[in-house]
């Protein structure tokens, strides 16, 4: 049993705040991400009896247990959220009990039934919320699955994986499709998270008969919806901590199916090399995935396989949102390009746009083009408007605050793709819109005297919806077009986080697309460290930014005072530089009940906020 530096276990007087923010957190994320680093390289080289040892070696420590409890407890959004139990917002000295109680082959709780709204319908989806006790345990299987699993899953898999993203998804039907047409099967999985067979994903699972044995117990522990008890007979609860990385490895195997069946040929001719066949590409988002080749046979005969390998987990094709097309020609009155995570990827013919070329700078005869689809924008556009018709009597300052960071996101999102024509329509609908607003508070006044009190010149800059010049800091609406056009650069192959490289997974946090810019800049400056506790940031780590001087002792809002910090490094500075009005340590009043939850959809990703 290993024990953190300044905690001694032994020690009643342990459950304290002051002794919660004293642990060395810094030597226990080295001490478990060192234990990760051999399990991933013990599990790239085949060691089935290594990375077993060491993932037993890893659930014993106290520093990997505490980092779960601190995940769940302190760093996730989810930790206001309750279970069956009604626990939330645990005290510091209430995470320093957990630690304690977290031990495989305890009692599981059943998990407590949430529904959302699904995007663009009127139906719910439902979540399963773990106990916190079951979450932070949870959390801390994960850290002994994942870099095993992370040294297997197959390089075109991108969803729910530290390191990997969208953008990295769609850069790679890019590079797929750059240099030649090709047919695509555009599909998703029915119900992937609900339908998953139990012994089916055990067995693939592979693992220790203890781990077995307590995931078994979370996929059959049941779901209290009100009341009432439910069964849980296939699938894995969305809301769960380790349920993204069962799904992923309920699916892995996909891509290498259709290589063996379709596999990269090298063409011979009279001895010498004349190219190559290429063998059908196979591009996986968690559940939604796009299969592209040249000859519509073959895509055809993917479907199949494909249909054939998933039905061995329980599982289907979603026959309503599969689709056949191609990225260049009309097939069967299917329009060229499809929609594939927010994003429309389509080939032109020469004409409207200039012919792209290949590798030799011969002219191709068609441009490849990704934009954000119509659907996309037409959801962003409406999502604007409506929260200008909910803010008609709120103050100007009010509507901006609200606007920004909804504008901000949703560019950022598409700011690696061809966007700038997309990003002015939507610029100039919202000014429009905006006109409206203003002439609806002042329908005695001209349009004149409306535009005169709405709309300033800042920076060069005319016609920009901000408050009154005579404001020390006037706040103005984002426009899309502020946003940079960036080309996301894809992940390097089969990289994971746990290989080492943290130099490179640094850098790629900075480039980010998702990341406001004060963010990526922070980390540029820092050099993806943070100055709490000198660890370089991990692509799953919270990040918050922090005043260096408190703006309630005088600090004030700019990059010279700014500084990016883990979340529970964040906390810990704000419990000791009196920003709170509390001396250091004495911060142990209970916590303030939670806000209500709302959950929700956001380019293409599960999203939730307290209000």
């Amino acid at each position: 049993m290993e024990f953190p530096v300044a905690v001694n276990m032994s020690n009643t007087s342990l459950k304290t705040t002051g002794e919660w923010h004293s642990i060395n957190w810094r030597k226990l994320e080295r001490r478990v991400y060192k234990l990760q680093q051999r399990i991933y390289r013990a599990s790239r080289r085949g060691d089935t009896r290594a990375f077993r040892r060491l993932q037993k070696t890893l659930m014993n420590s106290w520093s990997a247990r505490a980092l779960a409890v601190r995940r769940v407890t302190q760093d996730n959004t989810g930790k206001k959220t309750a279970g069956v139990d009604g626990r939330h917002s645990l005290t510091p000295k209430q995470r320093l009990t957990l630690i304690g109680e977290l031990n495989l082959g305890t009692k599981v709780s059943p998990t407590r039934r949430v529904w959302i709204p699904k995007p663009g319908t009127d139906q719910k989806r439902p979540l399963g919320i773990p106990t916190i006790k079951d979450r932070a345990l949870q959390a801390l299987v994960k850290l002994a699955l994942e870099p095993e699993w992370e040294a297997r899953f197959e390089p075109n898999s991108y969803g729910f994986r530290a390191g990997r993203s969208c953008h990295d998804a769609i850069e790679a039907i890019f590079n797929s499709i750059r240099y030649k047409p090709k047919f695509v099967l555009d599909a998703d999985i029915s119900k992937c998270f609900d339908c998953i067979n139990h012994e089916a994903l055990l067995k693939k699972l592979n693992t220790s008969p203890t781990i077995r044995r307590q995931i078994r117990a979370w996929l059959k522990a049941g779901v209290m919806d009100g009341k009432q008890l439910f069964p849980t007979s296939e699938g894995t609860p969305q809301g769960g901590v380790i349920s993204p990385l069962l799904a992923n490895i309920t699916l892995h195997g996909m891509e290498n199916r259709i290589n063996q069946a379709f596999p990269r040929r090298t063409i011979v001719k009279k001895g010498k090399y004349a190219g190559h066949q290429p063998g059908a590409t196979l591009i996986r988002y968690a559940d939604d995935f796009v299969i592209l080749h040249e000859d519509i046979t073959v895509v055809n005969r993917c479907r199949d396989i494909i249909s054939e390998w998933l039905a061995d987990y329980g599982l289907e094709l979603k026959s309503s949102k599969t689709r056949l097309t191609h990225t260049l020609q009309t097939i069967e009155r299917e329009k060229p390009g499809f929609n594939f995570l927010g994003f429309n990827i389509r080939q032109f013919p020469v004409g409207k746009h200039h012919t792209g070329k290949n590798t030799n700078g011969e002219n191709l005869g068609f441009k490849t083009i990704i934009s954000p689809s119509q659907e996309k924008v037409q959801a962003h556009y409406d999502h604007l408007a409506k929260e200008i018709d909910a803010h008609k009597a709120a103050p100007q300052a009010a509507l901006i605050k609200r606007l920004n960071p909804i504008i901000r996101g949703w560019a950022n999102y598409f700011a690696t793709v061809i966007s700038k024509e997309i990003f002015a329509t939507l610029d100039d609908l919202v000014y429009r819109k905006l006109v409206s607003w203003a002439k609806f508070r002042h329908p005695m006044k001209s349009s004149c005297w409306v535009s005169k009190k709405y709309w300033h010149s800042i920076g060069g800059d005319n016609w920009v919806f901000a408050t009154s010049d005579e404001d020390k800091n006037p706040l103005r609406l984002l426009d899309h077009t502020r946003i940079k056009i960036t080309r996301h650069i894809k992940v390097k192959g089969d990289s994971s986080p746990y290989d080492g490289n943290l130099v490179y997974w640094s850098q790629r946090m900075g480039n980010n697309p998702q990341l406001p810019t004060r963010v990526t800049s922070l980390l540029k400056w820092q050099k993806g460290k943070c100055p709490k506790c000198g660890l370089f940031f991990r692509e799953d780590d919270v990040m918050e930014i922090d005043h260096i001087i408190p703006k309630s002792l005088g600090g004030r809002d700019e990059y010279k005072n700014w500084q990016l910090l883990h979340r529970h490094c964040h906390d810990t500075k704000t419990a000791n530089d009196g920003s709170l009005g509390t001396k250091s340590g004495c911060n142990s009043a209970e916590p303030k009940p939670p806000s209500e939850l709302i959950w929700f959809w956001e380019e293409d990703m599960l999203v939730m906020r307290y209000e």
